[in-house]
């Protein structure tokens, strides 16, 4: 589960918030108007050189700018080149990839989302020596559009079907036959694959573009969710695959197709059909692809070797954990079969391992108690490798540089907060985006040294605008829990702080399962609506819970089998411990939360009604039974394993301890949360006679967003606050 609407922007050090602001912030600022958004670098791309960049200018041009300068070389392509035949405006540049010799430039427009990671999209290829714009296809939108290594093709899906472009000759080869909706998918993941896995384009090209492989699933014996779709007179049915928790799962296979004799290949897998295969990508080698191969338990990981040539299948490296693994995008193989760089929780914090080619480790590269938060990538010039790491403080996110041999250890980073980079090509660059939790963004070109070239965006704008509001400061701090465990946490107190008075308290936390929101960032839409409600007279509270990410192994896998227990009562010892402070009122506390947040929020009223007077829960999970088993298992096993484990901490078996004043909002297209946990809550409270309020956006899902949404229902929000908080 994700929490996708939250919004998280990465900002500059220096403090901003001035004492003599006079403005309040409305609901207008931020969800109509956007005052606060800040401006991004938009465009970065590194050419495949590695020497130069590019990035979009205000009149939808493609600029080129030199690394090691800065400096403008001139446009590549203007906006008058894009416009497509029979068409009077030109295209927008917002997605686009190079080809590998930088020949051609791939564009995707019109993205029509489909799930979290799927779209589809109209293609067109722009060819630098021609200046000619193509369609990539004249057969309909086409999904994951990507060129094979040498440039002259691109695969993509279309309508469950795998397919090959070649640019040469404009033919389209039918990689795949039997695609077909809600019941087989080619190169496209799952559902439940494309949201607990993060992935949803399945398929892989090798190095030399000789050969695809592709995972096929076989949706048959998974059951399909409904829901009504309010558009037209009779409402439409819109019905999807989703297995839910102990369900059937698909059946996948692993395919390899060869572009040159156009046979197709079936890899071998292992008979045991109850499996995952998360993740498929060839090696440096184009005859070796590596399978990522999991358990339904999600507590064994064995990655695999095909060989092409042989036709044949090897195990290289198993885990194994007591709990679950983590599925992520650290695999890096290493050129000339020098092995691979992979991150793991063997030493109880995420660290990264060098691994030869047989899957026997050499060495443990990073060490300490801390965590790996992303692998950003290796240099084998430099034999570098590039992080994200809580090394600093679990609320700050830094950059460091370290030597393969675990040595040379650098860190990037210029100032405490959060850290992220966007790596050229070769290695030898990077994008900074620094941020701290009361700044707007700073991106900066820097080299692979951490040297600053130059300053590409500081957002001074913003910057200016936030000097005429009423303005908290976030301040962080750590607090013991009943059993002395020290969580981290941050306050925003009143604006017009006096200490002898007591505020009413609002809280508010995402709390799920390796995700953190005491984070040292700038929040663009949360953070000027906590400012809000700091100007309303409220002191705005978060602490992350056990569960969430950042602060190793134990701390993380601490929820295993009883989700919702520990979190609670954590979430709990907040509510005691805010209410404990001298300008705390503890009478007047109440808790918001979305997704996993707004299931916390619906337990916090129910087990925890005696410490909470009115809470807002957002497209909740309310029974564990109703969500997806990729998630829901990896926490919890099956329904069939750990019946307590579901029912123990699941809202809807506690709706009888509702006391306080309770707001239930979720939207009725949520493909993710489905609106079935809001009704069954509603159920179980009518059928007790507890009163509530209850709001349902119609054709939204789980984001519950676009026009004027948003502000629609923060105007609900902070009635139901200003009226019972």
């Amino acid at each position: 589960m994700k929490k996708l609407f939250l919004l998280f922007i990465l900002i500059s050090s220096f403090q901003v918030y001035p004492q003599n602001g006079s403005k309040n912030i409305s609901l207008e600022d931020i969800w109509r108007d956007y005052r606060f958004f800040p401006k991004y670098f938009e465009g970065f791309e590194s050419m495949p050189d590695g020497h130069s960049y590019t990035a979009l200018d205000s009149l939808n041009n493609l600029a080129r700018y030199d690394f090691k300068t800065g400096k403008f070389l001139g446009n590549l392509l203007t906006a008058k080149e894009l416009i497509p035949e029979g068409k009077q405006e030109s295209i927008p540049l917002s997605h686009y990839t190079f080809s590998e010799d930088a020949s051609l430039l791939l564009i995707t427009t019109n993205q029509k989302p489909i799930y979290r990671h799927s779209a589809t999209s109209i293609g067109y290829v722009f060819n630098f020596k021609s200046r000619k714009l193509s369609p990539l296809s004249d057969e309909g939108p086409q999904m994951f559009a990507s060129f094979s290594p040498i440039g002259n093709k691109v695969a993509f899906v279309r309508e469950n079907n795998l397919f090959i472009k070649d640019l040469l000759n404009s033919l389209e080869t039918k990689v795949t036959q039997d695609g077909e909706n809600n019941k087989i998918k080619n190169g496209w993941a799952d559902w439940v694959y494309e949201e607990e896995f993060s992935k949803a384009e399945a398929f892989s090209w090798n190095a030399d573009g000789s050969k695809l492989a592709y995972i096929r699933f076989d949706e048959s014996s998974v059951k399909e969710y409904e829901m009504d779709i309010y558009n037209n007179l009779y409402p439409t049915e819109y019905k999807f695959k989703y297995p839910k928790a102990g369900e059937n799962n698909s059946v996948v296979s692993v395919w390899v197709y060869d572009l040159k004799s156009g046979k197709t290949t079936s890899v071998d897998i292992g008979a045991e059909k109850d499996i995952y295969i998360p993740r498929i990508e060839w090696t440096k080698n184009p005859n070796i692809l590596s399978v990522q191969r999991m358990n339904r338990l999600q507590n064994k990981l064995e990655l695999l070797f095909y060989d092409a040539i042989s036709n044949t299948t090897k195990v290289i490296l198993t885990r194994n954990a007591k709990t679950y693994i983590d599925i992520t995008d650290d695999l890096v193989f290493l050129p000339n079969d020098k092995g691979f760089i992979w991150s793991g929780e063997e030493d109880e914090y995420n660290h990264l391992y060098h691994f030869d080619f047989n899957g026997k480790r050499i060495l443990q590269i990073t060490k300490g108690k801390w965590d790996v938060m992303e692998f950003k990538g290796y240099n084998p010039a430099t034999r570098k490798l590039y992080y994200i790491s809580t090394e600093v403080s679990a609320t700050d996110r830094d950059l460091f540089s370290i030597d393969l041999e675990g040595t040379g250890k650098l860190r990037l980073s210029k100032g405490n907060g959060t850290t992220d980079a966007d790596f050229s090509s070769t290695f030898d660059f990077y994008v900074s985006t620094y941020s701290t939790a009361n700044m707007p963004p700073v991106f900066e070109l820097h080299s692979a040294d951490g040297k600053l070239i130059k300053v590409l965006e500081d957002n001074a704008k913003l910057k200016t605008v936030l000097t005429y509001y009423r303005l908290s400061k976030k301040e962080f701090f750590t607090m013991k829990t009943r059993d002395g465990l020290l969580l981290n946490g941050w306050m925003m107190k009143p604006t017009e702080f006096q200490p002898e008075k007591k505020y009413p308290v609002f809280q508010y936390a995402y709390g799920g399962p390796g995700a953190n929101q005491c984070n040292n960032n700038w929040s663009v839409f949360d953070g000027a609506w906590h400012q809000m409600l700091c100007q309303q007279g409220y002191i705005v509270v978060c602490v992350d819970n056990r569960g969430t990410l950042g602060r190793g192994r134990e701390f993380k896998h601490s929820t295993y089998l009883q989700l919702g227990k520990f979190e609670t009562e954590d979430q709990i010892d907040v509510a005691q411990y805010v209410g404990g402070l001298p300008f705390a009122d503890k009478s007047r506390i109440g808790f918001f939360g979305w997704s996993f947040g707004g299931y916390l929020s619906s337990l916090l009223i129910t087990k925890g009604a005696d410490y909470f007077k009115a809470n807002i829960a957002v497209a909740p999970v309310t029974n564990w039974r109703y969500y997806d088993n990729i998630y829901t298992e990896r926490f919890l096993r099956t329904p069939q394993e750990n019946p307590s484990g579901y029912d123990d901490n699941s809202p809807v078996n506690f709706a009888s301890k509702l006391k306080g004043k309770f707001l239930l909002i979720h939207g009725t297209a949520d493909d993710n949360v489905h609106f079935q946990n809001s009704m069954e809550m509603a159920k179980a409270l009518v059928s007790l006679n507890k009163p509530f309020d209850f709001m349902a956006y119609p054709n939204k899902n789980h984001g519950i967003s676009g026009g004027l949404t948003r502000l629609h229902l923060y105007n609900k929000v902070l009635n139901f606050i200003l009226t019972n908080l």
